[in-house]
């Protein structure tokens, strides 16, 4: 989806606005909703989607919301970020969103611990929903915390590998890398030097490149962020320490953190026809699905081939998985319409036509397990490997916390030291690092 905000910076600054947000919306909602569903009534419907084809595709699948119910009417307003909503929501009333779609699913441990968005059991229990036939395990994991579902999934977003079919034939390379340590070998093959850059770079693995983040990195891991007390295990866990080492041992081998950084900002936008995949500036790419539609768009002049991320040399048995993601809807708590919210939010989350029409319009992957094996979605053989990590059993997607992504970014500044140099004790940063984020966590409670 390319209006999300998925670059370090814009992250944090995501996150900034929805701790603002939640703190703003605390409270408990006993979610005693009383209206009439099959009342003449106008809801109001905020999202964040604001490029043209996606907001087409949204206003399409609420006409046929419509359709189905004649008796609701759905005001929608489109590109609106989490300081919008949280502004809204901290004034309440009748100008409010009734019902909201967000891109952070890392903050939803927020939003349900706080209240900011309500309880929606209530009506899954009334609708008699069973969530484990019609979601995906870690879908059903991101949209809830602690027993408290605020959200549900609405399409998904799974991680892989692009690869400049042309670059690897030239380079004698037959097929895309399963293990890291064959990534290596496969990402300084790639690699061109011109001076004191870069005529081709094999993969940007710095922490500040496009996707290239801890927590995508960490999901070809086998890993646990949190103990089974709720404590941080980022040092307790090995996995931690040795994605960081080989991170930080390609960043190395792939010409230093100085040189790489400064090809990086010769970069393209990130959602605009000069990424620099697309320009053929680096020759693998870790992203999401919705990568092959700005492909598409770019008219790029190689072939584009498409495979799951490498996972760690022991857990090759386990190759196939990958980081998902995805975006979320709840119902705003102040609102005196929630089973007539409640009927968009099942709709457009759990009604196969409108996932599969809405999927197939901007180029996510489905959220439910009907609509994954539907056959009327339009992909091409690339999109299947996207719809098979969604479906990988090993797939993975970041624990949620009470403080939502402070811990990842806690995380995130402690490892982008660590691959400039400025830390040369792995396993003492480590430490300090997980005793920050209980720190955190247990202010946040």
């Amino acid at each position: 989806m390319p209006t999300r905000p998925r670059s370090t910076t814009a992250l944090l600054a995501a996150t900034a606005s929805v701790a603002l947000f939640a703190s703003a919306c605390t409270g408990a909602t006993d979610n005693a909703a009383t209206d009439d569903p099959n009342a003449e009534t106008t809801i109001t419907f905020w999202h964040g989607w604001s490029a043209p084809s996606e907001v087409k595709a949204i206003k399409d699948n609420v006409a046929r919301f419509e359709e189905a119910h004649p008796n609701i009417t759905v005001k929608v307003v489109g590109n609106i970020n989490d300081d919008k909503l949280n502004q809204a929501l901290r004034a309440g009333g009748s100008n409010g969103p009734d019902v909201v779609a967000s891109f952070t699913t890392a903050n939803v441990g927020k939003f349900c611990a706080s209240g900011a968005l309500a309880d929606l059991k209530p009506f899954l229990e009334k609708d008699e929903v069973d969530l484990d036939a019609t979601f995906p395990k870690v879908l059903q994991e991101y949209t809830q915390f602690e027993g408290t579902r605020c959200t549900l999934p609405l399409l998904s977003d799974a991680y892989g590998l692009y690869y400049n079919k042309d670059a690897f034939e030239e380079a004698g390379i037959t097929a895309p890398p399963k293990t890291w340590s064959e990534f290596s070998e496969v990402a300084k093959k790639l690699t061109k030097p011109k001076g004191d850059s870069y005529e081709q770079l094999g993969f940007m693995p710095n922490y500040l490149g496009y996707e290239t983040v801890v927590s995508h990195y960490m999901s070809q891991w086998d890993h646990r962020y949190f103990d089974d007390d709720g404590r941080s295990n980022v040092a307790k866990d090995p996995a931690f320490a040795e994605m960081m080492t080989y991170q930080k041992s390609l960043v190395d081998d792939l010409g230093g953190f100085g040189k790489l950084d400064r090809y990086r900002t010769t970069f393209g936008d990130e959602w605009g026809a000069k990424h620099p995949f697309h320009t053929g500036q680096v020759a693998m790419q870790l992203d999401g699905e919705w990568r092959l539609n700005f492909i598409e768009q770019a008219d790029v002049d190689f072939e584009v081939g498409v495979a799951p991320l490498p996972v760690a040399d022991d857990e090759v048995d386990e190759y196939g998985k990958g980081y998902l993601s995805g975006t979320v809807m709840g119902i705003a708590p102040q609102s005196e319409k929630q089973n007539a919210a409640w009927e968009l939010v099942k709709y457009m989350t759990m009604d196969t036509d409108a996932v599969v029409s809405f999927a197939n319009a901007i180029g996510n992957v489905p959220s439910t397990l009907d609509a994954l094996k539907s056959p009327d979605l339009e992909f091409d053989d690339r999109f299947q490997v996207f719809l098979d990590i969604a479906r990988h059993p090993e797939s993975t997607t970041s624990d949620n916390a009470v403080n939502g992504s402070a811990y990842q970014d806690t995380l995130t500044d402690f490892a982008q030291k660590y691959e400039k140099g400025e830390v040369s004790d792995l396993k003492k940063g480590l430490a300090e690092t997980a005793a920050q984020i209980d720190r955190d966590i247990d202010q946040a409670k």
